[in-house]
Parts: C-alpha cells; sequence; structure tokens
C-alpha cells in the first residue's frame, strides 16, 4: 500500500482502530506505533531516568493530522496537545492547500551557536580582533572535543566576536558557529564553549564567565510556504478579508503575539510529540519575530499571487534534532518519528514548519470569516460535556445544544445534561 496522508472517516473509528489506520497509511507495521497506546509508553522507570524526583507522569492527547503533502511526499503528523481544534484545522488547512501541491520547504544547514562571555576586557575592540585572529586555534580546540561529530560531518564553521555594550560594562562575546548534523546540538556546542572558555580569555585579555548556547538560533533556518486555492476558500473576498487579516499582524504587536501563538499551536504540538525542546524552540521564534526595527510582528506572510490565489510563507529557527535526548529515550518518540519517516533533523524541521504554517492559515481564515469561536467552541464543547458527566452516547446531543445556544459552559451543560436525561426516562 502506498504511503497516504488522506484517511477517511478517521475520526470516526474507535482510538484503537485509529492507530490500525493511521499505520496502514504509513506503510508501518501497527507494532511500531505501539507505544501510542497508554498502556505501552512511557512508564515510570524510563521517566525516572529522564527527570529528577519523578513522581508521576503526566499524559498529554496525541493526535494525528492528516491531508499533509511536503515536498510531493505524504506525510502524517503526530501532535501532542491538550487544546481542542488544533489537530482538525492543521488537516483542514493542509487539505486546502493540497489543491495547488501542499507545502514546499527549504532550509539552512543546521548551524547551532555557543556563546563565551569575556568581562574586564581594557580594550574591547582590540580584544574582538585578537579573538578573530586565533580563528583557527579556537576552532581546532573546540572540534577537539567531539570528533564524532566531526567525523560526520560536523563542527566549528566558523567564529564570530561581538562587543555588548550593558549597564555594568562592555563584554566581549565570542560565538562558536557549529555544524550540528541531525542533533538539536545544545549538549555539543555547550561542551566546546566550556573548552576554549578560558583560551578565548586568555587572548581576549579578560576573564571567561558564561559558556553556553544560545537559542536565538537564527542560522538554523527553516522555511515552508503553500498557496492556497481563492475558489476552495470562497472568493475573492475572502482572500482580501486573510490578507487584511495578516497585515494587521504584521503591523500590530498586540495582534501578532496571538497571531504567533496560532503558529506555535502547531510547531509545539510536533516538537514536543517527536521528544524536542519546546521551550528552545519557542524563545528561538519569539525571538526570530522581532524585526530589525525592534518592533515584535508577525513570523508568517499572506499575500495575494498573480492568480488570486493566498499564498503563504513562513521562516523561523527551528533547532530540533533525531540524535539524543528525549528524542531517543520516550519510546512514544520514537513511534512519532517512526510515523513522520524522516531521516533527517531538517526534514523534521521543515515538515514541522509547514504544520506551523498550516496552522496559522487556518487560524487567519477563521478569523476573516466565521470567527474562532465557531470551530473552536463546537470542540471545546465536547470537553464540557464530557466534564460533566455525559456517557459517549449522551455527547453528541449536549454538543449540539450548548452550540446552538452559544453557551458553551458547564453550568449549561449540566442543565442541557439533566434535561436529555429527564426525556429519556418519560
Amino acid at each position: 500500500m502506498a504511503r497516504t496522508s488522506r484517511i477517511q472517516g478517521l475520526r470516526d473509528l474507535p482510538v484503537e482502530a485509529r492507530r490500525k489506520s493511521v499505520a496502514e497509511a504509513a506503510g508501518l507495521d501497527p507494532a511500531r506505533i505501539a507505544a501510542f497506546d497508554p498502556a505501552r509508553g512511557l512508564d515510570a522507570s524510563a521517566a525516572d531516568h529522564m527527570i529528577e524526583n519523578v513522581v508521576g507522569i503526566l499524559g498529554v492527547p496525541l493526535g494525528v493530522a492528516t491531508n499533509f503533502v511536503v515536498n510531493g511526499a505524504e506525510v502524517l503528523v503526530p501532535m501532542a496537545t491538550e487544546e481542542a481544534s488544533v489537530v482538525a484545522a492543521a488537516s483542514n488547512a493542509a487539505k486546502i492547500a493540497r489543491v495547488h501541491g501542499g507545502f514546499r520547504t527549504s532550509s539552512t544547514a543546521p548551524i547551532m551557536q555557543a556563546q563565551v562571555q569575556i568581562v574586564g576586557v581594557a580594550d574591547p575592540e582590540a580584544g574582538r580582533v585578537r579573538l578573530l585572529e586565533a580563528r583557527d586555534e579556537l576552532v581546532e580546540l573546540a572540534n577537539a572535543q567531539d570528533e564524532k561529530l566531526v567525523e560526520f560531518g560536523g563542527g566549528v564553521r566558523d567564529v564570530a566576536v561581538r562587543l555588548v555594550h550593558s549597564r555594568a560594562g562592555t563584554y566581549v562575546v565570542a560565538h562558536l558557529q557549529v555544524d550540528v548534523r541531525d542533533a538539536m546540538g545544545a549538549n555539543a556546542v555547550n561542551t566546546m564553549a566550556e573548552a576554549v572558555a578560558a583560551r578565548a580569555g586568555e587572548i581576549a585579555g579578560g576573564r571567561p564567565l558564561l559558556r553556553i548556547l544560545t537559542n536565538k538560533a537564527d542560522l538554523r533556518l527553516s522555511r515552508a510556504r503553500a498557496v492556497f486555492d481563492a475558489e476552495t476558500l470562497g472568493g475573492p473576498a475572502v482572500v482580501d478579508d486573510i490578507v487584511h487579516a495578516a497585515a494587521l499582524a504584521e503591523a500590530d504587536p498586540y495582534r501578532a503575539a496571538t497571531h504567533n501563538k496560532g503558529i506555535m499551536n502547531g510547531i509545539s504540538a510536533v516538537v514536543l510529540a517527536t521528544g524536542n525542546d519546546t521551550r528552545a524552540v519557542e524563545a528561538g521564534a519569539h525571538s526570530h519575530a522581532v524585526s530589525a526595527s525592534g518592533q515584535y510582528t508577525s513570523l508568517s506572510r499572506f499575500e495575494k499571487d498573480a492568480d488570486g490565489n493566498v499564498v503563504g510563507t513562513l521562516e523561523l529557527p527551528m533547532p530540533v534534532g533525531l540524535v539524543g535526548g528525549a528524542t531517543r529515550v520516550h519510546p512514544v518518540a520514537q513511534a512519532a518519528v517512526a510515523l513522520l519517516g524522516v531521516r533527517t533533523a531538517a526534514e523534521l524541521a521543515e515538515i514541522i514548519t509547514a504544520v506551523g504554517l498550516a496552522q496559522n492559515f487556518a487560524a487567519v481564515r477563521a478569523l476573516a470569516t466565521e470567527g474562532i469561536q465557531r470551530g473552536h467552541m463546537s470542540l471545546h464543547a465536547r470537553n464540557i460535556a464530557t466534564t460533566v458527566g455525559a456517557t459517549a452516547a449522551e455527547v453528541p446531543a449536549v454538543v449540539a445544544r450548548l452550540v446552538a445556544d452559544r453557551k458553551v459552559r458547564a453550568d449549561h451543560a449540566e442543565k442541557v445534561l439533566a434535561e436529555l436525561r429527564a426525556k429519556s426516562r418519560s
């Protein structure tokens, strides 16, 4: 069976049947994603080796976004999130993007940077130049710390030096720019920074202080692009309103914060599902959203092309890996990577970026048309119905009433449920 991301009726199947259907669509033996079953996922013993003072495991719903085509390949996307509508919205946006071939992606080399802060330099400008003169020595010293990385084609690519003026003085800050290959890279670059710090201090003429990576991974960028068909969206007026809505996010930091949160709804869900560092990715993304003028702005752009369709683009840092960390330890993360079918960190980063664009487009489209509450609240209503004790058979009727009454609240759900039960007894 050819791999496909189109699975008809997936939401109507029981959970176990969905897992089987997803495995078949991905061309996998169902045993390869068996860890998606909570009973076979992360156990307390494994968790105890991951962090300190383990007392239990917090479960997060894991869904699969369908319909994605990325660079011509069908992709099923695992997403870990507690927020209703996220998986459905990404799937719907991906379906619209399929009309024009799905998502096209690209990325830069996997360059992460480590900073070495040097304090007390009497002549900072000259100290900066001395460090640049010693580039080859520092590169050799750093690369000696990770011969395996160098063997795989990675290692330090360059040394940059900045002067940072602060209220406490001027610091000379050396940057090691490291190709980390298929790793996220934090451990590798931190080890290198520790190793070169003393020598960098001697050369600059000061005392080394901080030695640590920066999560502003602006040399490790991923990009995604997609065309969203005007006719499918509802015509030129809808296209124009989507462009207007996106333009506000570009110009207004108050709107941009929520706009970018929508992007991260998709991105963080895939990052978490694959065992990568959500905080690192989020920090890098939001720092990248600060423009050259210093204003926080939207990460994505939506324009109208010559044919009247919406063209969406997204570019941001994406420091994720397939080597080391929870990705190699967590059984659910391993299963998620298998489902994606990725072989390199760059592939993973690009798919995540495509999901971020899809999620963002879905939100902007909803805002520009029916409003965000209609779709979001209908899904949220299911959570409310379950919370007040509705059975699986009762949930659809309770949800329908909550949405129709436009009162998606627990107190109203209790009232509706009581009325339904009273009616069924009569």
